[in-house]
């Protein structure tokens, strides 16, 4: 069946999970007037009340229902869509035979999944598969890792542009304010209970080119580190870790080796959190170091009834206020294998992990369904950059995000 005769131009699964809600919000307020959208979920009653509250625009909307764990209604969904929004998480657990039923049925796919292993895998198992039908399943279009992957294509745009490149060292400097909810919770534990009872996992989970295409013909020299100590740098920043680097960094070095290793063959790429300037700044450094390696310890060890009555569970997340009032700013500051030196800034409002990433997500999504005429011309495991690249740096700037490179 052509995408062009399906029933549904988006169909967002997931809809009455924490993100799902919010991605339909937005794409109740933003969608072009005619664009198919259908919601989709294990219960059509909860996903019918999802749909009750949104503008009155949406309410006519299809419901669908579909489980993960029933690949028969998986299958007759993705049929039915030009592309499927998952927001079923933890990934690892639901995600891939969502990925599976979309690669198989030639339908677009997009997800916020920040889970590395749940990446590889999809990769080693519907790549091949989704490159024969033609879907592009772009993985990690939330802030897992839509700023810092478009940020880099954006700044590789500019330095060709120039003639400047190819780029040498890229240090994104992250600043947000936001919170957390308990589905990032739910990934985050998952991660940590696979590495703790899988020693190949872990073993990918250290590889700088986890998610390569082809990791015998990546570089050989080493890369920045996922979890640096704290240090100033030379403008007087003081910086520590920054949790999704390990996900974003993955993801940016995938998108070179897919473009031919466009940005620069022997690119190193790392992140890092700001956290201010002078004794405070330092304290905080440390601080976050001693949090992020605590945190992770007490996950791998805590009981998970302790966890369940601590940490935020399933379904939860910010209030409205914290989703209005949070933001986040990624300040690139690069090399050239010239010399030359550029700045690159990837920036937004809302809460990063939910108001903003369901502007990206919901961007995403309506890219694959209306933009195909300016798409990458690829199929397969893809990123946001190789994926819908700049056509999505254009949609985020319209809806008020900074995509911005230039030499300094």
């Amino acid at each position: 069946m052509s995408p062009s005769r399906r029933d549904h131009d988006v169909v967002v699964l997931g809809t009455s999970g924490f993100v799902g809600r919010l991605v339909a919000e937005h794409l109740a307020g933003h969608a072009p007037a005619g664009t198919r959208v259908a919601l989709a979920g294990r219960s059509a009653a909860t996903v019918a009340a999802v749909r009750d509250r949104l503008p009155a625009r949406a309410r006519d909307w299809p419901v669908l229902t579909a489980d993960a764990t029933d690949p028969a209604s998986l299958a007759a969904l993705a049929a039915a869509a030009h592309v499927v929004v998952s927001t079923v998480g933890p990934y690892l657990r639901h995600g891939l035979p969502v990925v599976e039923a979309c690669a198989r049925a030639g339908t677009h796919y997009a997800d916020l999944t920040g889970e590395v292993p749940f990446v590889r895998q999809a990769i080693d198992r519907y790549d091949a598969v989704a490159r024969g039908t033609g879907a592009r399943l772009v993985h990690a279009c939330g802030y897992d890792s839509v700023p810092s992957d478009l940020a880099v294509l954006t700044l590789h745009r500019r330095v060709v542009a120039d003639d400047a490149g190819p780029l040498a060292r890229v240090l994104t400097v992250a600043r947000a304010r936001g919170g957390v909810s308990g589905g990032t919770v739910a990934s985050m534990r998952g991660i940590v209970d696979l590495a703790a009872h899988d020693s190949a996992a872990r073993r990918l989970l250290g590889d700088p080119f986890a998610l390569s295409p082809d990791r015998a013909a990546e570089p050989s020299g080493p890369q920045p580190p996922d979890s640096p100590g704290p240090r100033r740098l030379t403008d007087g920043v003081w910086v520590a870790a920054f949790p999704m680097a390990s996900v974003n960094s993955r993801v940016v070095r995938r998108s070179n080796a897919l473009q031919g290793w466009a940005y620069g063959r022997d690119l190193r790429y790392g992140e890092v959190m700001a956290t201010g300037r002078g004794l405070g700044g330092a304290a905080t450094a440390a601080g976050v170091t001693a949090a992020l390696g605590l945190g992770a310890a007490g996950i791998a060890v805590a009981p998970d009834a302790v966890l369940d009555r601590v940490l935020p569970r399933a379904g939860s997340g910010p209030d409205e206020d914290t989703r209005r009032s949070g933001w986040f700013r990624m300040e690139l500051r690069a090399t050239t294998a010239a010399g030359r030196r550029y700045r690159a800034v990837a920036a937004g409002p809302g809460d990063p992990g939910y108001a903003a990433t369901s502007v990206m997500l919901g961007e995403a999504a309506l890219a694959l369904a209306l933009d195909t005429d300016r798409l990458p011309d690829r199929a397969g495991c893809l990123t946001p950059a190789t994926g819908i690249g700049d056509v999505l740096v254009d949609r985020l700037r319209a809806a008020g995000h900074t995509y911005s490179a230039s030499p300094c």
